[in-house]
């Protein structure tokens, strides 16, 4: 067992912990995608991350993490969500452009110095993008209320944007564009007949959203 871990372990780690709470495993493919590396890079970290008992990797589905893995995951998610928040709270950066910010800066900070950025924003549960600021113990709040991801409501139903699951720069520069942030009110309007187009009132304004778009916001539904 490693006692220390670096940068790209950690970014490994983060990546597979993402990738899991939507998915339930992580894929290579979706690793490749979202680290912008080769395959045979994936596959390489891989086998190593099994080697130090980080994960556990299942063939032809893909790797899951192990209590230590997701410890060390959670460890950095919380950095990452709090340097968000100071980005954008106290620094006023742009919403759109925080996360890769925090991305850089994630792995530099330790948790001391991320107990005295928490303690400085008043211990906020969410970073900008609706997304659980995981405590120091690792436990995640947890949302009161019916959550659904707008790809999956029905036509007339209301809800209230809680969390944006995809963090990349271009996408959340979209959701600002249309006004999609989080506690935002919206209403699906109209589902295509081939299910892959859904109108949504954003505060009162027509949107049509594709369904990859649509399968990445979640909602509290009211």
């Amino acid at each position: 067992m490693v006692s220390e871990v670096s940068s790209v372990v950690e970014e490994y780690l983060e990546v597979i912990y993402r990738l899991q709470e939507r998915y339930e495993i992580a894929r290579t493919s979706d690793l490749v995608n979202m680290l912008k590396v080769s395959p045979g890079t994936v596959t390489n970290m891989i086998e190593r991350l099994e080697r130090d008992l980080l994960v556990i990797h299942e063939p032809y589905k893909g790797v899951r993490l192990t209590e230590r893995g997701r410890e060390i995951a959670l460890s950095v998610i919380r950095r990452h969500r709090l340097l968000e928040r100071l980005l954008v709270n106290i620094l006023g950066v742009e919403w759109h452009k925080a996360h890769e910010i925090a991305c850089k800066l994630e792995h530099w900070i330790d948790k001391h110095l991320a107990k005295r950025i928490e303690h400085v924003l008043g211990y906020p549960k969410t970073c900008p993008h609706g997304n659980p600021i995981p405590a120091e113990n690792g436990e995640i709040p947890r949302g009161e209320g019916d959550y659904s991801l707008i790809s999956e409501m029905n036509v007339y139903e209301r809800g209230v944007v809680s969390r944006i699951l995809e963090e990349e720069s271009t996408f959340l520069g979209y959701l600002e564009k249309i006004e999609m942030k989080p506690d935002t009110i919206i209403e699906v309007v109209e589902k295509s007949p081939l299910n892959d187009l859904i109108t949504v009132k954003v505060d009162g304004k027509v949107r049509a959203l594709s369904r990859e778009v649509a399968s990445r916001i979640m909602v509290r539904k009211t």
